[in-house]
């Protein structure tokens, strides 16, 4: 019997990620690799213990992230909706922010803050991995530049600019109905207050008007930490060409969330059919009855971690290196130096075979030497381009 070409090909790329080479393994644990997007604080906040501690409930502790070579991370805080209502979603960012401070006194002698570049560096000579401090939804700050200004002293060094899928009344989201377009005057004052501050501006779950009129804005640098092209996937939550060269321009980066579904179409379309809806959307919250914050922390627990499809169809899926058409696109549009890591472990994603946790992001190291990629633009996808702008961004001479 003749086998069709597409399966030969297909059987090729699931021979190639059959294993990892020694070259693979040696590169991973050299190169310094810094993740943009993890939910691991989540986690911890709604069900206690340390993250020193391997658990079967997650994508990311300690150990895997020591199996992963990770060397700094995001330490990611959402605040979902259901805490806008009753106005506690800032509160509700002070108690993240003590439960990742939390989280780095249990596990000291392995992890700990990192407020610059050059504390990240610090960290690693010490043999910890470095945490950074990143809050998910500017709802969570109203546009107050007073609650920016706190945050930032309490140690925050990235933020996103718009909520997650939600309305605020400074910067358009992708993917929630709102009366604002792009972003207000107050929008582009957060922007200001971010560059003069030092911290790092995330542009996902914007509109794309948002997002170019934050670059236009800003100073500095600005990264899409967990995102997609459209190209692949023409969802609102993806970016289109034209946003990501006005991002590039002005030295931005583009983070590739590690999530089949941002671009695999078909997968997409499962999740959504399963979901009913498509998979950010959220019910209407304003309709609930009024809860205390400990009810929502109860209520919302259950949602953590954040997990992908269990089982999808395996002709559903993509293997890690079909995942890295993504990557590439993003490189062939405008360059290596503007691509990094943002796999939003613990907050959703479906992973491509054969990755399942953070500790098996050496998998992309092999793939990537699959696809002919040199070293050096591997090392800066891993990690080097987001710490470039890190440090352009938060050591201003």
């Amino acid at each position: 019997m003749r086998i069709p070409f597409i399966l030969l090909v297909a059987l090729d790329l699931i021979a190639q990620s059959s294993s990892l080479s020694q070259r693979a393994k040696d590169l991973h644990r050299q190169a310094f690799v810094f993740d943009g997007h993890v939910h691991v604080v989540n986690r911890q906040f709604y069900h206690g213990g340390s993250m020193g501690e391997r658990t079967n409930r997650g994508q990311v502790d300690i150990p895997r992230l020591l199996e992963g070579g990770v060397d700094a991370l995001f330490f990611t805080m959402f605040v979902t909706e259901d805490y806008y209502p009753q106005r506690y979603e800032t509160k509700q960012v002070l108690r993240f922010i003590d439960e990742a401070y939390r989280q780095v006194e249990l596990n000291k002698d392995k992890i700990g803050i990192a407020l610059n570049a050059s504390d990240i560096e610090r960290l690693n000579r010490q043999g910890k991995i470095a945490a950074v401090l990143d809050l998910e939804g500017g709802f969570d700050m109203d546009g107050d530049l007073g609650v920016l200004r706190m945050l930032h002293r309490l140690g925050l060094r990235s933020f996103q600019l718009p909520s997650h899928n939600y309305a605020n009344n400074f910067a358009e989201p992708c993917c929630a109905s709102t009366k604002v377009k792009g972003l207000t005057e107050q929008g582009r004052a957060v922007v200001r207050e971010a560059n003069r501050l030092g911290m790092v501006i995330n542009i996902s779950h914007a509109s794309q008007e948002a997002i170019q009129q934050a670059v236009e804005t800003s100073t500095d640098p600005i990264v899409s930490t967990h995102d997609g092209l459209k190209f692949f996937n023409d969802i609102p939550r993806t970016m289109s060409e034209t946003t990501l060269r006005k991002l590039a321009a002005k030295g931005g980066l583009i983070g590739f969330h590690i999530g089949n579904e941002f671009h695999n179409r078909p997968l997409f379309e499962h999740r959504a059919k399963l979901a009913g809806k498509p998979f950010w959307d959220r019910e209407d919250v304003h309709s609930a009855k009024p809860l205390s914050i400990f009810e929502i922390d109860r209520k919302i627990g259950p949602q953590f971690p954040m997990m992908g499809i269990s089982n999808p169809p395996a002709e559903l899926v993509y293997t890690v290196e079909q995942w890295f058409r993504a990557v590439d696109k993003a490189i062939e549009w405008v360059g290596e130096d503007h691509v990094m890591l943002g796999t939003d472990f613990d907050g959703g994603p479906t992973p491509p075979t054969p990755m399942q946790h953070i500790g098996d992001l050496p998998w992309m190291t092999q793939a990537m030497l699959n696809k002919g990629y040199s070293e050096a633009r591997i090392r800066k996808f891993l990690g080097g381009n987001l710490m470039r702008v890190f440090r352009q961004v938060t050591e201003k001479k």
